[in-house]
Formats: C-alpha cells, structure tokens, sequence
C-alpha cells in the first residue's frame, strides 16, 4: 500500500511534465488577445470592459496584454475597427468587381452594405460606449476620425469610389465614404432610440438605411457616367 500511495504522485507529475501546454508566438498571443477583447468589449461596452478581464479571456498575464498593447483604447481599435478592414479586404476578395459591363455595382454595393449593417450591429453596444466615453470621460480616446486603421478603410474605400465614379462626382469620393460610413453606423447604434416608436420591423429599418447610401453612391457615379458620356460625345461630333 505504501508502495502504491508513492507511485500515483509520480505519475500525476510525469503526466503534468508531459501536457504542458507549448510556448505561443506572438502572433498567437495577439489574436487571442484580440478574440477576447471583441468578446468583452461587446459584453460590456468599451467603459466597463477591464483589460485583467480581456487578460483572463486570452489566457495571458495583465502585464503580457500591455506589452501588445500600451492602452485599452489601442486595444479596443484594433479588436474592432482592424477587423472591420480585414473584413472589407475580404468581401473584396470574395467579390472581385469586373468591368462596367459584367458588374452590377450597385447589386454588389447592396451586399456590401448588408454585411456591414451586420459587423455594426453586432458590435454596436461597443461602438455607442467609445463615443459616450469619448464625449464624457477623461479616458484616452481620441476620436473615432483618429483610428489608424478606420482611417486606412475611408482611404481604401475612397479610392474605390473614385476609380468607379472618376475625377467629376457631385461629392468627394473622400467625403462620400465617411458620411455613408456615419449614415450607416448611426441608425445602426441609436436604432432603438430612432425606429422604435415606428410600425415596421427591423428588417424595413435596415432596407431604409441601405436605400439611401445607395442613392448617393450612385448620385456620384451618375455624375461620372453623364460626363464619360459627355466626353464620348465630343469625340463623336469632332
């Protein structure tokens, strides 16, 4: 008996040495990271969030968590708003745009939209708490026009739209990505403050939203398409 009482320690032990669980890289440790602070941020909202409870999510130390990332707000951009530029990328992928001729753009313009509508509201209790945070506390947060990578989807989104709709649109391609982006992102957070008192489902709500972006899309490709053809017309008569 006191032989066996000996030998289960040990092999507990040897059983411990031999599940320990491998070194993570850094990119492991960065999406994990990045994982737990989507979950939390949308769980409790950018204020309530705490960066030990992120920690304790990814499975990693408070103090490993400030070695990625030097603040809550940093974090908070890039668990959100990065992904919202890896998801443009791959909606782009997914949905290579042709020529004129073959591209329904505005068809492909509503899936867009549609998919956007949906990242939004999935993380619309997060986004409403960045900007009540920004507007009322002291907290670092510079302002949603600020965010590197949302910066780098206006940009991406922009040169789209001009390359769509050429050097004549009505408005700046510039200017036209973030006011749909703004358009878009407010009735999505304040929907139930907005749409509530109203006799339609949220689905009409949505098909509203997306109605009107797509108007002033196709405004400025109008635009560009009346003076291609305008150009071609000249050349004609000459």
């Amino acid at each position: 008996m006191a032989g066996q009482a000996t030998t289960k320690p040990q092999r507990d032990a040897g059983n411990r040495r031999t599940t320990r669980r491998p070194r993570r890289t850094p990119g492991e440790i960065r999406e994990r990271l990045l994982v737990a602070a989507r979950e939390e941020f949308n769980r409790c909202g950018f204020a309530g969030a705490r960066t030990a409870a992120i920690a304790r999510r990814a499975e990693v130390t408070e103090a490993q968590l400030f070695r990625y990332y030097d603040s809550k707000t940093a974090l908070f951009e890039d668990a959100v708003f990065e992904h919202l530029n890896q998801h443009f990328s791959e909606f782009n992928a997914r949905n290579p745009v042709g020529d004129a001729a073959t591209t329904d753009h505005r068809e492909l313009e509503r899936l867009y939209i549609r998919e956007f509508q949906q990242f939004l509201g999935e993380h619309a209790g997060s986004l409403l708490s960045l900007v009540v945070a920004g507007t009322h506390t002291d907290d670092d947060v510079s302002g949603i026009a600020a965010i590197d990578s949302l910066r780098s989807y206006f940009e991406r989104g922009a040169t789209m739209m001009a390359e769509r709709v050429g050097d004549d649109a009505r408005v700046d391609p510039a200017l036209m990505v973030r006011v749909s982006f703004a358009a878009v992102l407010g009735c999505v957070i304040f929907k139930d403050w907005l749409f509530h008192e109203l006799p339609v489902s949220a689905n009409a709500v949505d098909d509203a939203i997306m109605e009107f972006v797509l108007d002033g899309i196709n405004a400025n490709r109008a635009a560009g398409a009346a003076t291609e053809a305008g150009a071609i017309q000249r050349s004609d008569d000459v």
